[in-house]
């Protein structure tokens, strides 16, 4: 009998001896971040970055797969017995020699997770993870010259860029409302005394919000630089005007950052923006069922073995796993399993 076959039968008798659970459950137990588990990791640390944002540090499980600059990351914690998912930018260079990562949270007001993880995390917990993922990221071929146009928690992936690649001329105009909330500021001011970045803050409170034409008098060559832009809405549609105004949209990437509020309830109104339909649900019936019953096109594998093939983008709101109760909201990215996803609130379906 090969190596392989012997393999697989201890495993079945490990089963029969665990039952109801699985050998898997007790691993898990034991070795939560082990190759083949359920990709996880395990907060190392909070350090405190302002009055309302700190840096987490992760260790990832062993079925990580790196990140490119720039990327965020999808977490899953566990609130108040609910698991909420988000999305943050990764703030850790790609060559961190421990293999750790770090994400930047900045708590907004009434933000579950947001404020869990910075007021109330602690090291040893354990959170969920998806691969790493994201466009805004720097190209292959380094640029001549860089502007990083940023405000509030949009410094965080290009707090990321500046960690893991250095650029011969880079300048940065970052806006918060006061220098104390200039998240990383300490560092920043470092790779300006090193010679390494040209910094303007734009501190709100005093100076007011920051007007794109600025950019004429703070950086005069900003057309001929190639930026990256993030931040709130109003910041990036000015950039997006401006810089499609003066023909150079191309050097322009940015990044959209979508706090919301949700509220996660028991049932709700589900709108199938692709068909414009909208509809009331209960919170026990299947989105699968819900679309079909309102004559919605709804893509399906389920009923012929074909599992996933009902996955379908969230675009907003929040719906609930009937398997677990886990709870998952909207973000950029996120998809769902109709079959199983019922609405936890008002949500819309990209169908």
């Amino acid at each position: 009998m090969t190596s392989a076959a012997l393999r697989r039968r201890a495993w079945k008798l490990l089963e029969m001896v665990t039952t109801p659970l699985l050998p898997s459950d007790y691993l898990d137990l034991v070795s939560p971040l082990r190759a083949g588990a359920d990709l996880r990791g395990r907060i190392e640390a909070v350090h405190p970055e302002t009055s309302d944002a700190a840096t987490i540090v992760i260790k990832p499980g062993r079925g990580w797969r790196g990140h490119t600059a720039g990327q965020y990351v999808r977490i899953g914690v566990d609130v108040d017995g609910r698991r909420l998912w988000r999305a943050y930018s990764i703030t850790s260079p790609t060559n961190r020699r421990d293999g750790r990562v770090t994400i930047t949270v900045k708590a907004i007001p009434d933000g579950k997770v947001s404020n869990h993880l910075v007021r109330r995390a602690t090291p040893g917990t354990l959170i969920q993870l998806d691969q790493p993922t994201g466009d805004f990221v720097l190209p292959q071929a380094k640029p001549a010259k860089v502007l990083y146009l940023t405000a509030g928690s949009g410094i965080t992936p290009v707090m990321g860029m500046l960690r893991d690649i250095e650029f011969d001329d880079v300048v940065m105009v970052h806006c918060a409302p006061q220098p104390q909330d200039v998240i990383f500021r300490n560092e920043l001011h470092d790779l300006v005394a090193d010679k390494k970045l040209r910094l303007t803050e734009v501190h709100t409170d005093t100076d007011g919000m920051l007007d794109i034409a600025r950019l004429d008098e703070l950086v005069p060559d900003w057309a001929e630089r190639e930026t990256w832009a993030c931040g709130p809405a109003g910041l990036l549609d000015a950039a997006e005007e401006h810089w499609t105004e003066h023909g150079v949209q191309e050097r322009l990437h940015t990044e959209r950052f979508r706090p919301s509020i949700v509220v996660a309830g028991d049932g709700g109104e589900v709108t199938f923006s692709a068909t414009g339909k909208t509809v009331d649900a209960d919170g026990a019936t299947p989105l699968l069922d819900i679309g079909e019953e309102a004559g919605v096109l709804m893509p399906s594998g389920c009923r012929m073995g074909i599992c996933f093939g009902c996955v379908t983008p969230l675009k907003a709101g929040a719906v609930r796993d009937l398997r677990t109760g886990e709870i998952t909201e909207a973000e950029p990215g996120v998809l769902i399993q109709t079959c199983v996803s019922a609405a936890a609130g008002p949500c819309d379906i990209e169908r």
